[in-house]
């Protein structure tokens, strides 16, 4: 096992924060949290993924009534529930996971049979690496367009003081399709803001998330392999923990069709590579570059547990729908940067018909019924409907690269 303590590490070296950059908004609110969420009756879904289960961690010192978790990965809900369980946390006398598929009818059946004041929605398709071809995108929109409206169309029966779904910053200016699916989100979730309070956030890179570039270190690690990142991409990051607060947050205290961001500035970014370099030198460790991935394997294969370097790939970024910067809102949107100590809302925006969100669902349903779609004819109907959308096409995937 490394000697490596994730939570000490990203304090220290990443957000360089010792306390959460949210503590001050939470002390502020405790009250009016405490009444939103005390012996209310709570859905999380996508609540074993990393930001998801942070959330549940934020919500239960205000000691819900129940807590129901939806997720399709069955051993992230078992992870969930050991470690839950494990820590000195109020657990609610009715604490339920599902391994369901939040889109399906047995989740309909269980939505339909219980009435929630909040719904907490964080299940997504979240990683630009999951464009690689039509399929791969179909399975995107269903999940974070789709599935969100049919989430709506049952909250709309039971009108939750709460409804809340993650979007992304990668939705201000997209140029990913995974960015341009999440602004069609916000679309969907926008029509529906005179019915249902709905709210959502755009985040900045959450630190050794599940699935993430910096988790995939530890694993490299575990497996004897070097690491790889590009060293010409800056991204923010919050910690886990952070991440759940900010959602708590803007889930409880936004005004229907708030979306929140976190008020980082440019200098709070980070390269990968100085991520990578840092997590070596807390295991003792400093970098070795190498000049191919081919060089960085073969180094790794030898690699001794006494040697004092690492093998690493260092690259410049080269793979389809990345962005050189990050950013949480547009020219063009109204933001208030006042309200809150940390947090940053975009305010009033544009509202489409319920009558357009149909008619989008019905093209993009109908393309990807057609036997002849392929991803241009996806992106060209991204960009018919998303007309800041700007998709960044190399031909070459992130599965092109360790």
């Amino acid at each position: 096992m490394l000697n490596f303590n994730i939570d000490t590490f990203i304090k220290k070296h990443i957000t360089k924060r010792p306390e959460s950059y949210f503590l001050n908004d939470i002390n502020a609110n405790k009250e009016k949290i405490s009444s939103e969420i005390k012996g209310k009756n709570i859905l999380v879904i996508g609540g074993a993924g990393t930001i998801g289960s942070s959330f549940v961690k934020a919500i239960l010192p205000f000691e819900p009534a129940s807590l129901i978790v939806v997720d399709y990965s069955e051993n992230g809900l078992t992870e969930l529930t050991r470690d839950l369980r494990s820590q000195d946390l109020f657990m609610p006398a009715e604490y339920i996971t599902y391994p369901f598929d939040f889109g399906g009818d047995v989740f309909a059946k269980m939505f339909n049979k219980r009435h929630f004041d909040v719904v907490a929605c964080f299940a997504a398709h979240k990683h630009v690496r999951s464009e690689k071809d039509h399929l791969a995108i179909e399975a995107m929109v269903n999940n974070n367009v789709f599935n969100t409206k049919k989430l709506i169309d049952l909250a709309l029966k039971s009108n939750p003081k709460h409804f809340f779904s993650v979007s992304t910053d990668k939705a201000a200016n997209p140029v990913n399709v995974m960015g341009g699916s999440k602004k069609l989100m916000e679309k969907v979730l926008m029509a529906y803001t005179d019915e249902l309070k709905i709210c959502t956030a755009r985040f900045a890179n959450v630190a050794f998330s599940n699935g993430s570039l910096l988790a995939g270190f530890i694993e490299r690690m575990m497996k004897r392999q070097p690491l790889s990142s590009p060293n010409d991409v800056k991204r923010y990051f919050v910690s886990p923990e952070e991440s759940g607060q900010l959602c708590m947050l803007a889930c409880l205290l936004g005004e229907s069709s708030d979306i929140f961001f976190p008020k980082l500035d440019e200098s709070q970014m980070m390269t990968f590579s100085t991520i990578a370099e840092k997590f070596l030198q807390e295991l003792g460790l400093e970098a070795e570059k190498c000049a191919s991935e081919q060089e960085a394997k073969a180094k790794a294969q030898v690699w001794k547990s006494s040697d004092s370097t690492y093998p690493v790939y260092f690259f410049k970024t080269d793979t389809s729908g990345e962005k050189s910067f990050e950013e949480f809102y547009t020219k063009s949107d109204e933001v208030d940067m006042s309200t809150f100590s940390a947090l940053g809302v975009v305010k009033n925006s544009i509202i489409p018909s319920k009558s357009d969100i149909d008619e989008t669902l019905k093209d993009f349903k109908k393309l990807f019924d057609d036997e002849d779609v392929d991803k241009a004819k996806v992106v060209s109907l991204i960009s018919k409907y998303l007309p800041d959308f700007s998709h960044i096409e190399t031909g070459k995937s992130l599965d092109q690269k360790m």
